[in-house]
């Protein structure tokens, strides 16, 4: 075996077989979620930083109640983990890869506008004063 069957062997063939189409739409479902993941902790991280109560999964009833901002930094937090780890650990992430980029501003998009309809039910925003000029 020469050199360059070696370097087929070693860089090529594996490099086919982790880029499959199966492979790539894969890795485009992990950025779109952590792209989801990244939009949920900023409500939450935010929310507890300031030192404010905010809706979360533990609160009782969930998604509804307030849970402390402790909490809320915990809970923003473990969403941070999460996202990074669906960045950094599934294929390979490429701040430059137009696909990716779009792939997880898609799930941050997505996700924020259900998060505005979600917390503006309980915040006001989905039924702005009439009068104050915000339409």
């Amino acid at each position: 075996m020469n050199a360059v069957d070696r370097a087929v062997v070693l860089f090529v063939i594996p490099t086919l077989l982790t880029r499959s189409p199966a492979h790539e739409l894969a890795y485009l479902v992990s950025y779109f979620f952590a792209g989801a993941f990244t939009e949920n902790a900023v409500p939450h991280f935010v929310s507890g930083v300031m030192g404010r109560a905010f809706q979360s999964p533990f609160a009782k009833p969930p998604g509804e109640g307030l849970s402390s901002s402790t909490v809320n930094v915990i809970w923003g937090f473990c969403n941070i983990v999460v996202s990074y780890l669906l960045i950094a650990h599934v294929g390979s992430f490429q701040w430059r890869a137009t696909t990716h980029i779009v792939a997880f501003g898609l799930g941050f998009l997505l996700k924020s506008l259900g998060s505005a309809r979600q917390f503006g039910k309980f915040h006001g925003g989905n039924t702005p004063l009439e009068g104050s000029g915000v339409r």
